[in-house]
């Protein structure tokens, strides 16, 4: 009987972000509020949440598996917290496997003080400096490419705590942003290409960090603005200050924040993501010349796409597909039967709306192509008479190195397969993607007229900004498993 309580997870074929930081400096009940910002940001990750608060003494722990709000809602917990600024973070591993000791944020005593570590994003030399820092005495408690960085900041000779940051980095490369606690110091740092995002918000005196502007809609701060690429900013005495060590380069965030990981109420240069995701929809419906019934999104990935293509097409727009909010990330019960019902968990279809329609069914992007197969039978299955796929992103044709959990090149679908041996396989009437030119312009950018590319697009060009130091060949290593040769663990 064991055997059948063995659990497997629900297969989501969504491409995922690796995790959220969060990060208060001197404000009453910080970690109630870092609590809060964690739960906003509870989509970018949601295998593990932890916090490390100062009282002004010492350093104080929690990590918790599985939700902020499963884990962070006792008053026993946060009790277990006290002081005045504290860090947070949601994870999605992408690297290091999901032990509790791999959950963050990571805390180190360093000859300058201690200091707590958040950490969004991956190191593409994280194997190279990790069998470096072996080599000459270090010992890693984790599998986690962010104790790397720490390891860095405490090994350095520095006397200064922000100048060991900065002798860290400069050994770094890769996609990241970090926020870091010391005694009364809050630190952020992002990437010298801004591929992670990093936002910084006020309460009061108090200064905040996060992923994403929505963390600071819940504590009622107001936004100030982005951590520029390569900037670190760091706060002492409610005074927030700024160094700029690498030099200036073009700053190109990952393209993914405005397509899909990102909240639709979060702010990206100037709009929120869902203003965003109705531009794309809007311009592949300019690209387009399809004629149908009406247009369904595929929930809730698609609902802003979906939107701004029916009002470009002055189309009706309806829920066509239902979706339960209540799936959990595991079942148990391992028979193939139920595993097959994966996407029926999550998605049914709303009959009354689709019967004898031709439908335009949109969605955000395009990965592997089983979900949209089975999303498209479903449709017909309840009466549909033609399901034509929009997609409103470029097709994903490699793999990401920068904290973006992606298949291998051989699993992306797009990447082996033409327009229309993915629509074969899908079982479409019809499908179009929108193309690299039409994204750009949905941003208001045209490559046309701009340097380009404006943004990290590899999924889409294969252009890579930041050299992948650790490549041992797409047959021997993934964005999954980068520390896989440094740790069986």
């Amino acid at each position: 009987m064991k055997k059948l309580k063995k659990k497997f997870k629900i297969y989501d074929p969504k491409i995922k972000e690796e995790c959220a930081v969060f990060g208060i400096s001197n404000v009453n009940d910080a970690s109630t509020l870092t609590a809060l910002g964690l739960h906003a940001l509870q989509h970018r990750g949601q295998e593990g949440c932890g916090i490390v608060s100062y009282d002004g003494k010492k350093y104080h722990s929690e990590k918790r598996f599985g939700l902020v709000g499963d884990n962070f809602n006792d008053e026993k917990v946060i009790k277990k917290l006290p002081g005045k600024y504290a860090i947070g973070h949601n994870r999605y591993s992408t690297t290091g496997g999901t032990a509790l000791r791999n959950v963050q944020p990571f805390f180190a005593d360093t000859n300058a003080g201690g200091i707590g570590v958040a950490h969004n994003g991956n190191l593409t030399n994280a194997i190279t400096l990790r069998n470096k820092l072996v080599e000459e005495g270090a010992i890693f408690y984790t599998t986690s490419d962010t104790e790397t960085i720490v390891q860095l900041i405490a090994k350095s000779k520095r006397v200064k705590t922000i100048d060991k940051i900065i002798d860290a980095i400069f050994q770094i490369q890769g996609g990241y942003a970090l926020v870091m606690m010391t005694q009364n110091t809050l630190i952020g740092v992002r990437d010298p290409y801004g591929i992670r995002p990093l936002v910084i918000g006020k309460l009061k005196n108090s200064y905040v960090l996060a992923s994403e502007t929505c963390a600071f809609d819940i504590i009622g701060a107001k936004f100030v603005r982005e951590v520029e690429n390569g900037e670190i900013v760091y706060i002492e005495n409610d005074e927030l200050k700024s160094v700029k060590p690498f030099p200036p380069r073009k700053i190109r965030p990952c393209v993914f924040e405005y397509i899909y990981f990102s909240r639709p109420d979060s702010i990206l240069d100037g709009k929120t993501a869902y203003e965003h995701r109705k531009s794309f929809g809007a311009q592949l419906a300019k690209e387009d010349d399809i004629n149908a019934d009406l247009v369904v999104p595929v929930p809730d990935s698609g609902n802003a796409a979906a939107l701004g293509y029916a009002e470009e097409k002055k189309m009706r727009f309806d829920l066509g597909l239902i979706r339960n909010h209540y799936v959990g990330r595991t079942f148990i019960e391992p028979s193939q039967k139920i595993r097959s019902l994966g996407v029926k968990l999550k998605l049914n279809p709303n009959i009354s709306v689709i019967k004898n329609k031709k439908i335009i069914l949109v969605d955000d992007s395009l990965v592997r192509g089983t979900t949209s197969s089975k999303i498209v039978k479903m449709l017909y299955d309840a009466g549909a008479k033609e399901v034509h796929v929009r997609i409103a992103s470029p097709e994903i044709k490699f793999p990401d190195f920068y904290g973006v959990d992606t298949p291998t090149k051989k699993e992306l679908m797009a990447a082996n397969k033409s327009t229309d041996e993915i629509c074969e396989f899908i079982k479409a009437k019809s499908l179009k993607f929108l193309t690299l030119n039409g994204l750009y312009i949905g941003m208001g950018f045209d490559k046309r007229n701009d340097s380009y590319p404006q943004l990290t697009d590899h999924h889409f060009t294969g252009e890579y900004p930041v050299k992948i130091i650790d490549e041992l060949g797409e047959d021997k290593v993934t964005q999954l498993s980068l520390l896989s040769t440094a740790s069986n663990n």
